[in-house]
């Protein structure tokens, strides 16, 4: 131990366990991250395989230059946007069979051709204005003193955090993936493996009370490197390395007097044979299998099963997430509900948003058409068992800054899949006049939401398969996202089958 210093090895362990399987929160949740909760349960009735993955967009997405007015209304977003505007003859046009409540014809961002595509197809639609509500809002209210509004509204980690919970006035920091993994845990048969997977790290979406999320790299599981002696069992050659192995090894086969300690070597042992039982599972579907091929061609890369180019980010996370999917087996992880987060960042555009937004779109334009364009082949055929929706913290201003955009509030979200009402656009869009508009907070173009990232999630959650008891339960502010401040009124936004 004299190369490596205790501290820094102990550090390094304790880091690699906690990324592995989610060490959050330890001192609330001494039990197994990946352990099924006894009470409080549900089992499914019946045996599909469904699953959702959420693509976080961190940072705020502009979404008023991803869904942009192609009809009379562009003369407004250009005279607000100015040097951001995207022209009008270069949106990609979509054609809803049912659009907006306000009516107006719009367009995708010119990179977004997978998502046009897949909107056209009936596969996508869009929901218009969503974010964080209390209770529901307008210009009047906002500015009028008393009325309950998110907290810290515009900050970044404020606004993230209540766009993964269940209520936007809440401090607890379970989100309603994790919720639904509380719920749900006995109902894969598989009680190892979590049924929420991270390929970005910690989240709140994915945090319950009973469950954590299980932690991936788009390379595969974590592994605890600094004992690494690339042979089973310590094996390996023999130097400073190997009797690294051999003592934390020792470590972990110790019976210890103290809860801490227990726990602490119960997790680790988790960790390990949780590891170990997935990258067994994913081994049997490379990321070079020609199934797979999609995520390179969408992005226009020439595919190569023996060196195939670097992807995209999110193209790595989805690539991973397909293979864990299709590992769901009962011989192999037997899963039955997952949960899937994957992230991208980069969309806090204040400067160079001209030249840094449209990559980003890009990449997850053409990324989740790949990962749908994998779902529908015949080897996998779950295109209609698997939801993706985007959540970021806010929209941005529709003013401009000058090379950029502020923090904004509400702004429009992305749901794909066969389950999916697709080829509409679900809400009401907002006015984008810069000056007196009545459906911005009175600075800077920040819209209000009409539609509540509760009642976004309650829809997906309700697909999963959340029973209205429990979604009362889980989402307690439902019952005030009514009226006609609403754009659309209830629990249910109707954009899943």
């Amino acid at each position: 131990m004299s190369i490596l210093r205790r501290r820094e090895f102990l550090h390094k362990t304790l880091c690699a366990a906690a990324g592995s399987a989610a060490f959050t929160s330890m001192f609330a949740k001494m039990e197994l991250a990946q352990a099924a909760t006894t009470g409080g349960i549900r089992r499914l009735e019946g045996d599909d395989y469904r699953a959702l993955v959420c693509i976080y967009l961190y940072g705020g997405n502009d979404c008023f230059n991803m869904v942009v007015p192609r009809d009379a209304g562009h003369a407004t977003y250009l005279a607000t946007r100015g040097s951001l505007a995207v022209p009008q003859n270069q949106l990609l046009a979509i054609n809803p069979t049912s659009g907006p409540s306000n009516g107006g014809q719009y367009g995708l961002h010119p990179v977004m051709t997978g998502a046009r595509d897949m909107f056209e197809a009936g596969r996508m639609a869009i929901v218009a204005n969503a974010g964080p509500l209390v209770r529901p809002t307008n210009k009047t209210l906002y500015q009028q003193a008393g009325t309950l509004l998110p907290a810290q509204l515009f900050s970044h980690s404020d606004q993230s955090v209540l766009w993964q919970t269940p209520r936007a006035d809440s401090s607890a920091r379970t989100g309603w993936g994790g919720r639904l993994a509380d719920i749900f845990a006995s109902t894969n048969p598989n009680q190892v493996l979590s049924m929420n997977v991270s390929l970005d790290g910690e989240n709140v979406f994915q945090a319950g009370v009973s469950v954590s999320p299980y932690f991936m790299s788009s390379d595969g599981v974590e592994q605890i490197w600094p004992i690494n002696t690339n042979g089973a069992n310590c094996n390996g050659p023999e130097g400073w390395n190997r009797r690294r192995c051999l003592t934390f090894q020792a470590l972990q086969t110790q019976t210890y007097g103290h809860a801490f300690e227990r726990a602490y070597v119960n997790k680790t042992q988790a960790t390990i044979a949780t590891s170990a039982q997935v990258a067994a599972a994913i081994a049997n579907y490379p990321s070079n299998d020609a199934v797979f091929q999609p995520f390179w061609t969408r992005n226009g890369l020439t595919w190569s099963a023996t060196n195939p180019p670097e992807l995209p980010r999110l193209a790595q996370q989805l690539l991973m997430i397909a293979r864990v999917i299709r590992a769901r087996g009962a011989s192999q992880l037997n899963m039955q509900r997952q949960l899937f987060f994957a992230a991208i960042g980069g969309f806090d555009t204040h400067d160079n948003q001209l030249a840094d937004h449209p990559g980003l779109l890009r990449d997850l334009s053409q990324s989740v058409q790949a990962f749908y364009d994998v779902l529908n082949s015949p080897t996998f055929a779950l295109g209609s068992s698997v939801t993706t929706f985007t959540a970021s913290e806010f929209g941005r201003t529709l003013t401009n800054n000058g090379d950029g955009t502020d923090h904004g509030w509400g702004g429009h979200h992305l749901v794909w899949g066969n389950a999916v009402n697709g080829r509409r656009i679900f809400g009401r869009m907002p006015n984008l006049q810069a000056n007196n508009n009545p459906d911005d907070t009175g600075w800077g173009g920040q819209i209000i939401p009409t539609i509540s990232a509760d009642q976004y999630a309650a829809t997906l959650a309700t697909w999963y398969g959340l029973s209205d008891i429990d979604r009362a339960d889980i989402f307690p502010n439902l019952q005030f996202m009514t009226g006609p401040m609403m754009a659309i009124s209830g629990p249910n936004l109707g954009f899943m089958t």
